[in-house]
């Protein structure tokens, strides 16, 4: 006998393990991702600050990425699909489903209808005080197991960009900068980008 279908995210068990074959059978509009099968629901309305700083970023990388590249902009709510270091790649194997805020695809073969399946090359998440702990701890470890090449965390409070990039040799994350005054802030995965601090934080100038 075939299963109702989940409309309502109150009719998900907050305690249960989930799939990615579950979470694209979901018929809500809530936003939620999955942390190693965990349920993790999403603010579906950031607050004005994290919309002000994810804006300027994004338009600062659509600007670059519109000349001639082979690398793809996505931004949230977009979904990523983490299979687990050697295991399956198939949707009912996956655990991992991220959103995250802003991410760059190097891999044009990752991209699917349904999202990206597979480590970005690059992933920007800007932070909010309710979920600095996912963003610093959970997300950062999966993002360092699932390969993901260069991961920044933006903070809109503090104004900063704290930069890190994977190390080939260790497979572990290297702090390559912590921005928070004018200058330049290098981007390992687009070197040619040419990103201020300031045109992430213009309104933080003279603070």
């Amino acid at each position: 006998m075939p299963t109702a279908p989940v409309t309502a995210f109150d009719q998900l068990d907050p305690h249960g393990n989930y799939t990615y074959a579950d979470h694209a059978a979901w018929q809500f509009e809530d936003l939620v991702e999955l942390l190693r099968g965990r349920l993790v629901r999403r603010d579906n309305t950031p607050h004005e600050p994290h919309q002000r700083v994810l804006g300027d970023l994004v338009r600062c990388f659509g600007q670059h990425l519109r000349r001639p590249h082979r690398c793809r902009l996505r931004v949230g709510p977009y979904d990523v699909r983490l299979p687990a270091p050697g295991g399956s790649w198939a949707d009912d194997a996956i655990t991992t489903v991220v959103q995250p805020d802003l991410c760059v695809l190097t891999d044009l073969a990752q991209i699917e209808p349904v999202g990206c399946l597979g480590a970005p090359a690059f992933v920007v998440e800007v932070t909010s005080p309710g979920i600095l702990a996912r963003d610093w701890r959970e997300k950062f470890d999966l993002y360092q197991e699932s390969g993901v090449g260069e991961y920044w965390l933006v903070s809109p409070q503090a104004a900063s960009i704290s930069a890190f990039v994977l190390d080939a040799a260790t497979a572990r994350y290297r702090l390559i900068g912590t921005y928070t005054r004018p200058g330049p802030v290098p981007c390992a995965t687009l070197p040619a980008l040419g990103l201020d601090w300031a045109d992430v934080f213009p309104d933080a100038e003279g603070e």
